[in-house]
């Protein structure tokens, strides 16, 4: 009897899709000692304390002026049993955000206390006090200050350039190695292996179809995986970013205090188009629309602001019309659809069967194309709704993803070349009375159990071969 570990059978049609976390998922990946540091700054303390679940603000609402610990069965009794499971659901975020701590009073009653530098910030920025925050400075009127519309196509122009580097778009000018390192970091492009050029991958085309808010948060978050290694404190930066998130549109600030360390921060998200910067050495910024609401759940409408007026048409007939002339919006187009003429202001595609699965193969999703058709429609599509999009288009989509998705894959040991009939009804029967038995065919002696069983099996068939000898 001889066995063989299959191929993993997931990747042969199937790609891992984008993770994109959320601020809460960032931060229960911190450690407990970085998240307390990071609690020492009232503005992350709000930042966090808003982005938590209803009852979760609820609980610490309730907790943030009493000087004692609460038993847990009385924190429990503030919710309705009909919401146990959400209750359960809340408590372990508060644990995994370090907000929650358990105790035990003396008698060994459980209780929970609140983390005392979240507490004693969360009332800083709550109720008012505490030091002044970095950009607080006082300023003289701006001589050539700059409007919301200007701040608008400012940042989008920004991060365009990071979007056409991608595509390998010469239309914008390039961007910085800095941001060719956090895109190779990110997994977005990888080098080419004959002559060492940045290539878009997988994870890129489906990082292209992302909304423009959650591109930015995604593109962050990978910038802070690697802001150790240039020297800068994570804490302090951090800092600053969530205050920018409570900053005013069109309103400028000082840069008067700010370390070293947060004036170098301060250039690398002028780059990606977080905030205007007149030059590098001007006293004064403005935060930009990418900067407010990042992170949160009310980003992507207020970022959908700077999005330029929709451009594509799609008919019953899977025609695509794109009236654009930028290579960026064409080549995002192609990712899905076959490119058929190109004018100057107008592009005409169609949705293909080919085209579409190419794309998938991709690792772009079904619902990303129609999401990204629905995000970029044309007004008079919009007027003609609902629905945007024909539903014949639609359904069609889902329906090309789907064919792909009929096999599901499992990976696995393959035993075979057994001595007789009983060795393989002996290995068969005890595969299927521990469940470990994926497929076996009687003819052809054959056997495939699931790959962590593998090597009990082989245990219990040496057993079983010494035994018989």
């Amino acid at each position: 009897m001889t066995s063989s570990q299959s191929t993993s059978g997931p990747n042969l049609l199937r790609s891992t899709g984008l993770k994109c976390k959320d601020l809460h998922e960032y931060l229960k990946s911190r450690s407990p000692e970085l998240l307390t540091e990071l609690y020492q700054n009232p503005p992350i303390c709000l930042a966090v304390f808003r982005e938590l679940p209803a009852h979760a603000r609820h609980y610490v609402m309730r907790l943030l002026f009493i000087d004692q610990s609460v038993p847990t069965a009385v924190v429990e009794s503030w919710c309705s049993k009909l919401d146990s499971e959400e209750h359960r659901r809340v408590i372990k975020i508060l644990c995994e955000l370090n907000i929650f701590k358990e105790s035990r009073v003396p008698g060994g009653l459980p209780t929970w206390t609140l983390n005392l530098t979240f507490k004693k910030n969360l009332k800083i920025v709550l109720l008012g006090g505490g030091k002044p925050w970095t950009m607080s400075n006082q300023l003289d009127t701006d001589s050539k200050p700059r409007d919301v519309a200007f701040l608008d196509s400012y940042a989008i122009e920004r991060w365009e350039c990071v979007l056409h580097y991608m595509v390998g778009s010469k239309q914008q000018e390039g961007i910085s190695a800095d941001a060719v390192r956090i895109l190779l970091h990110a997994g977005l492009m990888n080098r080419d292996e004959e002559d060492g050029s940045p290539i878009i991958t997988q994870a890129g085309f489906q990082f292209l179809l992302l909304d423009t808010a959650s591109q930015v948060w995604y593109f962050i978050l990978q910038y802070l995986d690697t802001i150790e290694a240039r020297g800068l404190n994570l804490v302090e930066c951090l800092t600053f970013l969530f205050q920018l998130n409570f900053s005013t549109l069109g309103k400028d600030y000082s840069t008067e205090g700010m370390t070293d360390g947060l004036l170098v921060f301060l250039q690398h998200l002028r780059e990606f188009g977080l905030v205007y910067q007149r030059k590098r050495k001007a006293g004064r910024f403005y935060p930009t629309r990418l900067a407010l609401n990042i992170a949160t759940g009310q980003n992507k409408p207020i970022t959908r602001d700077i999005e330029k007026d929709g451009y594509i048409v799609v008919e019953t007939n899977y025609r695509v019309y794109a009236y654009t002339n930028s290579d960026l919006q064409v080549a995002l187009l192609g990712l899905f659809c076959e490119i058929m003429y190109r004018f100057p202001n107008l592009v005409v595609s169609i949705l293909t069967r080919d085209s579409v699965r190419q794309a998938l193969r991709s690792g772009i999703t079904a619902a990303q194309i129609v999401g990204y058709l629905n995000q970029h429609a044309h007004s008079k599509m919009i007027d003609n709704g609902p629905p945007t999009l024909p539903p014949t288009i639609v359904d069609q989509i889902k329906l090309w993803e789907n064919e792909r998705n009929r096999f599901t894959f499992t990976g696995g040991v393959l035993y075979n070349t057994f001595l007789s009939n009983t060795e393989y009804e002996v290995l068969r029967d005890h595969a299927q009375s521990t469940n470990v038995l994926i497929w076996h065919n009687d003819k052809t002696r054959t056997v495939v159990v699931s790959k962590d069983s593998h090597d009990d099996v082989k245990k219990f068939w040496k057993r079983y071969s010494k035994g018989s000898s």
